[in-house]
């Protein structure tokens, strides 16, 4: 599980954020800070995987935050979360390690591409080494763009949404149908899309005492 630390000043959006991070079983919020001094402060003793972050906040904006934990040697990933998009600043906090950038305001499915692009990147971290395909599909590959013509990301991230939930649960297609609404033959459309691009893994399950079934992890 991967832990998250919030810095948001205004009390509504970091509930928010709390919220939407909480959906997802493979991420676990540590702390959440109004003030970037104390947070400051707080990453001085604990290194959280992935910083929610806020950009125009009171004591220090963003870029003078994400500056003030690199030089403190914090090497935690960043997710931006703000109203501030001109080029000049979109360029100065990705050369100090902005991993996705959410302009205000975002859909959730938008916040959850972001998570699951964090997760590909630390998976494939852990595995060593990677070949072309592999880094094409990490460095510029979205779960969204990478859909067929015919599917789209709202029904795929609903059906991902059921998963994460237990995601160290071994699902059936019937198992996400019943959870998500969704008929069977569309979750084992998607969910064999999933699996195809490695956002899933499929196995076969053969201790059911009677006919093998297929079924899906969540990659993590």
């Amino acid at each position: 599980m991967y832990s998250v630390l919030i810095v948001e000043d205004d009390p509504m959006i970091a509930e928010l954020n709390r919220r939407y991070l909480e959906r997802d079983g493979r991420f676990t919020v540590s702390h959440s800070f109004g003030l970037p001094r104390r947070a400051l402060d707080w990453l001085r003793q604990n290194t959280p995987n992935l910083i929610i972050l806020d950009f125009y906040m009171p004591q220090m904006n963003g870029l003078e935050f994400l500056r003030a934990i690199r030089a403190a040697g914090v090497e935690s990933d960043v997710i931006m979360i703000t109203a501030a998009n001109d080029a000049a600043t979109v360029e100065a906090l990705t050369r100090l390690g902005v991993v996705d950038y959410l302009v205000k305001p975002f859909a959730y499915e938008r916040f959850c591409q972001a998570l699951d692009a964090f997760c590909r990147r630390r998976t494939a971290v852990r595995a060593g080494t990677l070949d072309q395909s592999a880094l094409d599909h990490l460095l510029h590959a979205s779960s969204s763009a990478s859909l067929p013509k015919g599917m789209q990301p709202q029904t795929q991230e609903r059906i991902l949404a059921c998963m994460r939930a237990n995601p160290d649960h071994p699902f059936t297609c019937e198992e996400v149908a019943a959870a998500s609404g969704l008929s069977v033959v569309t979750v084992r459309r998607y969910m064999g899309h999933m699996a195809r691009e490695g956002q899933l893994t499929g196995d076969m399950n053969y201790s059911t005492g009677g006919r093998p079934c297929l079924v899906y992890r969540l990659v993590t």
